[in-house]
């Protein structure tokens, strides 16, 4: 199949006609109106620095209902332990520098260049693009960002420099795009660590499916806030350690 190299013009070609890589265009640029069409459709940017503009569409996707996330035994001690405090967009350049510079023992460098940094700084001040922050001691010690349309929070990257930190924040904001009605976070692709949240593979076709339903629902727009019952901060560690019970016994 060939690799299509994009105009100047916003569009995209047909994502089932992406390479069996799920490389699908090469080219164009990182402007919010090209970003938010690719995520419509299905597609994400992903290159290293030196190269081109690649977009991909994977013929499998992993994928999440919030509704639906396990917790895992060390996740749950560190809710009911209410470890760190949570936000929402309170820091989301300093998340994505985090996500950029920590290191990672399968990866060399990083994919989020300078170039991919202000993209989606300039998507977080049009109010597309969030952060969710893990804080202890006043210290920014996890996070995750990514992008929202419609019902759809699109994960793009995490980070932690404390234990758990950010599987603390992807529970809390898992939680909160439930309450919201969101139906679908898209995990891009499958790690143990998503595994254990639930996330699951699915067909490309099955992902379209999935996202142009939540593209019919409202979405929110702008910048975000927890519930108060839902960041587990010290003023609310009880409320929180009720939900983490309710949802039964540990598990690995």
């Amino acid at each position: 199949m060939p690799i299509y190299a994009l105009p100047d013009d916003v569009v995209f070609p047909d994502p089932e006609l992406a390479h069996d890589s799920g490389l699908l265009a090469v080219g164009g640029d990182l402007s919010p109106e090209r970003l938010l069409l690719a995520y419509r459709l299905g597609i994400f940017p992903w290159y290293s620095e030196g190269e081109p503009i690649l977009w991909h569409a994977p013929p499998v996707r992993c994928v999440l209902d919030p509704a639906q996330i396990r917790l895992g035994r060390s996740v749950r001690k560190a809710l009911r332990r209410a470890d760190y405090q949570l936000t929402l967009d309170q820091a989301f350049e300093r998340v994505i520098d985090a996500c950029a510079e920590i290191e990672r023992p399968d990866q060399d460098g990083t994919w989020i260049t300078d170039e991919m940094r202000d993209a989606y700084i300039a998507l977080h001040e049009r109010g597309f693009a969030h952060s969710v922050e893990s804080w202890r001691d006043g210290e920014l010690v996890g996070g995750v960002y990514g992008v929202s349309l419609g019902g759809a929070f699109f994960g793009e990257s995490m980070f932690a420099s404390a234990p758990d930190a950010s599987k603390v924040a992807f529970v809390a904001l898992c939680r909160q795009l439930e309450r919201w009605g969101f139906p679908l976070v898209d995990c891009q692709v499958e790690t143990p660590l998503l595994r254990s949240f639930g996330a699951s593979l699915v067909p490309r076709a099955v992902f379209r499916d999935l996202l142009r339903y939540a593209q019919t629902l409202a979405g929110r727009v702008g910048r975000w806030r927890f519930d108060a019952d839902i960041a587990p901060s010290a003023a609310t560690v009880a409320a929180v350690a009720v939900a983490v019970a309710a949802d039964g016994p540990d598990k690995e």
